[in-house]
């Protein structure tokens, strides 16, 4: 069994078992977090929402918070003497989906 939720402005396809990095979620390690934004189910029989599923969730668990490797941005114009460079890390949030209720 599957289902595709919406987290963060994104649609992530999860399985039970499963661990996903999503954008970070105000949930300490180890608290339980529940998707109810579940847009489809699969499996034996398939449940497709317009545009949620009503009465799916999706139940996780939050292992840890973190933050992605450094992406290094830089700007430069030729010939102008312009150059800017500038990190940026972000901010994540992997979770273990428990249990996919439909």
């Amino acid at each position: 069994m599957y289902a595709i939720i919406e987290t963060g402005g994104k649609q992530v396809k999860v399985e039970e078992g499963q661990a996903i990095y999503i954008e970070k979620l105000d949930a300490e390690a180890g608290e339980t977090v529940t998707f109810d934004r579940v847009l489809m189910v699969g499996g034996e029989d398939v449940k497709v929402g317009s545009p949620t599923v009503d009465g799916a969730t999706v139940t996780a668990k939050v292992e840890k918070q973190g933050r992605a490797k450094k992406v290094i941005v830089f700007k430069f114009k030729a010939k102008k003497k312009y150059r800017r460079k500038q990190g940026h890390r972000q901010p994540y949030t992997k979770v273990i989906i428990e249990k996919i209720n439909a």
